[in-house]
């Protein structure tokens, strides 16, 4: 925007619908919860611990993350019942858009492990560290507490039949 203003934050949850996104909603980063075991759940629960740069221990600490949100106004929680994959690559793209539109601390936070190469070069560093953002359960987001406070859907997946709800974080400020 050439006048200085910046787009109101509801035009990135438009954004997030048009784009596929099953809904978008706009939170308060104090409507962010994060938690301790929630890392210890990717530590003793998950495959990808120390596999990704993207995962723990490599992802931002619980503080880190705390403080991170702490330095935001706005966070953006958007939800698909399904693509994990292109929901990841839906925030990123929407963490672009917020940038180049003003928000210079545009920042956005995927759900699940990053798939994006087959093997995660951890030694080497990212090979795509435009398009990698970490979890919000790899930084210590409580998903469940925050997707429920904010009114969506979510439920522990039982077996590949039931229904599944992924989750990312836009945050803007």
């Amino acid at each position: 925007m050439t006048d200085g203003s910046l787009p109101s934050p509801d035009s990135f949850t438009a954004q997030a619908t048009a784009a596929g996104a099953a809904a978008a909603k706009i939170l308060s980063p104090q409507q962010v919860f994060t938690a301790e075991w929630v890392r210890r759940k990717c530590q003793y629960g998950c495959g990808c611990y120390g596999k990704r740069l993207t995962c723990p221990p490599y992802s931002p600490t619980l503080e880190e993350t705390r403080r991170m949100l702490d330095e935001y106004n706005t966070a953006i929680l958007i939800h698909s019942p399904s693509a994990q994959e292109r929901l990841r690559e839906l925030v990123v793209d929407l963490e672009r858009e917020a940038f180049l539109s003003g928000y210079y601390k545009a920042f956005a936070l995927g759900a699940g492990p990053c798939h994006r190469c087959k093997v995660c070069h951890v030694e080497q560093g990212c090979r795509h560290p435009g398009a990698a953002r970490p979890a919000m359960e790899a930084c210590g987001i409580d998903v469940f507490r925050t997707v429920r406070t904010a009114g969506f859907p979510i439920e522990v997946v039982r077996d590949r039949d039931c229904p599944q709800n992924y989750y990312a974080l836009l945050l803007l400020d």
